[in-house]
């Protein structure tokens, strides 16, 4: 094998997965290069039900094992990312005819005992009559069963894994397509191919080893991308949500079992604002324009209806979202019993030239599929560097014993000279990186144009510089969701700005995180 490559690992894919396993390896001290086709996080990985969850509903299809990965995994990302991943407690409304209270308490009992939990407090019963928690429901419902699991910003996950992977040294190249990958014709090894989206412009680089971390599109990366590549079925089943103003005056969540035994979430979002989801579709469409179908917009005002007061229409939606979820199809009738669990598939398509797919998966248990993935590759080639990810912070999650509520009163304090609310998001977004965000900044006139909803040029400029952001959508809708309550007026200063030439859209970041 040749002694020089572009890189060792070549990653397609920049969702939850691709930079989860571009983190690990580049930790680990290979040379990674990641490519994604549109923005990070732009697909499924920002399109969840923002859970860290160990799945509730999966015990009924006795996934024992894939429930308790995902338990254990909850505190070690929490701990991780302090800032964007926090505690949250559920409802679970008792609704006759559907499942039976001793089931409940079951499935509870096994949900607190099969993986690990120090810090999240166990399940309980609830008479929602008693409980302001009950005060929005339908007074038929009259007890409920709560549990804990923990919200994360899934979007800003995927970035600051990238970022960490750009630290250790990956390269990270976003708006970047990958067309061919081909055995070399003379050495062991890939040949790739790639093209910038934005200026067509094609490269070739060269890897020992391609990791297709694609989401939806892995199948057709293995069918029409990666030469010689035995392909794999994956079943794509969409997941859509709606966003409403705010149904309930509380901070934990409720989980709606419907008589068709499908569970919806309605979560607490951006504060004012409450979402609602999700479903379980087929989708075979095109995967680069995914929206809510009339028919599930219409399911998820039934179930809301069906458990609150305050009735709620289409008219009532803010924003509506979907992503596909790339699953194994494991021949589940319903979409429903999909299996969420994952699996690790390597070829070695030939003069070592090795491949590895990850198919299925979901955001809780990313990082424990980065480090098996990692683990294999270490083994086939030949090295020694062990896992390290359980212990490690994300970027801005070193805060001090991860009290993320001391942490911003002592930023509110710090920077009084800018709106607390202000203050407040960037610490639940940037955590301890929020001095580099506001940077050498004393007022709030330092802090640049105001574009409306407390978002300033300040940080529009760190998101370019710092996290790949080149457009508006990247900034109001992925890197700090303004985009749900800025409305157009917001959405229309940002974009002029963008298109006046004011900001470096497209700029690359390098291996110390630096924009270049």
């Amino acid at each position: 094998m040749p002694e020089s490559f572009d890189a060792d690992i070549f990653v397609i894919g920049g969702g939850i997965n691709g930079v989860g396993i571009a983190r690990d390896a580049a930790g680990r001290g290979f040379s990674v290069t990641l490519c994604e086709q549109n923005d990070l996080a732009s697909g499924t990985s920002s399109a969840s039900t923002k859970l860290v969850h160990g799945g509730l509903r999966y015990l009924e299809h006795y996934e024992f094992k894939l429930v308790r990965a995902a338990l254990s995994e909850r505190e070690v990302l929490m701990a991780s990312a302090p800032h964007i991943i926090s505690p949250l407690r559920f409802v679970l409304p008792h609704s006759p005819g559907v499942r039976p209270g001793w089931l409940i308490r079951l499935g509870l009992f096994l949900y607190d005992h099969l993986g690990k939990r120090e810090k999240l407090p166990g399940s309980g019963n609830i008479k929602l009559t008693e409980s302001d928690v009950g005060a929005s429901l339908n007074p038929n419902l009259r007890t409920a069963s709560c549990y804990s699991d923990c919200w994360v910003d899934d979007s800003r996950l995927v970035v600051l894994n990238a970022q960490d992977a750009a630290s250790c040294g990956a390269k990270i190249l976003t708006r970047t397509t990958c067309t061919s990958a081909c055995v070399r014709e003379n050495d062991r090894g890939w040949r790739v191919r790639v093209r910038d989206t934005a200026t067509g412009a094609e490269r070739e680089l060269s890897a020992k080893v391609i990791v297709n971390a694609a989401g939806p599109w892995a199948e057709s990366c293995l069918s029409g991308v990666v030469q010689d590549a035995r392909v794999t079925s994956m079943r794509l089943v969409r997941g859509s949500h709606i966003v409403v103003p705010q149904m309930f005056g509380h901070d934990s969540a409720y989980i709606f079992q419907n008589p068709d035994r499908r569970i919806v979430f309605a979560i607490p979002y951006e504060g004012d604002y409450t979402m609602i989801g999700t479903t379980d579709e087929d989708f075979s469409g095109d995967l680069g324009n995914v929206s809510p179908s009339h028919k599930e917009i219409d399911y998820l005002c039934a179930t809301a209806n069906r458990f609150f007061k305050r009735q709620i229409s289409s008219e009532d939606i803010v924003w509506q979202f979907a992503g596909v979820r790339p699953l194994l199809a494991d021949g589940a009738g319903s979409a429903k019993e999909v299996t969420r669990d994952y699996r690790l598939d390597v070829q070695n398509v030939g003069r070592g030239a090795v491949l590895l797919s990850v198919l299925g998966g979901k955001i809780t248990t990313y990082r424990k599929l980065a480090e098996q993935a990692v683990d294999q590759l270490v083994q086939l080639c030949g090295r020694e560097e062990g896992p390290w990810t359980a212990t490690a912070s994300l970027p801005g999650g070193d805060i001090p014993a991860g009290d993320l509520d001391a942490f911003t009163e002592e930023k509110k304090r710090a920077y009084e000279w800018l709106p607390s609310s202000v203050v407040e998001r960037y610490a639940r977004s940037y955590g301890s990186e929020i001095d580099k965000v506001i940077g050498p900044a004393e007022s709030v006139d330092d802090m640049g144009i105001d574009f409306g909803s407390g978002l300033y040029e300040h940080e529009v400029q760190y998101l370019i510089d710092f996290e790949w952001a080149a457009n508006a959508e990247d900034i109001l809708w992925r890197r700090t969701k303004l985009g749900v309550a800025g409305g157009e007026a917001l959405v229309q200063n940002l974009s002029d700005w963008f298109d006046s030439g004011a900001s470096a859209p497209g700029i690359s970041v390098s291996a110390s995180g630096a924009g270049v």
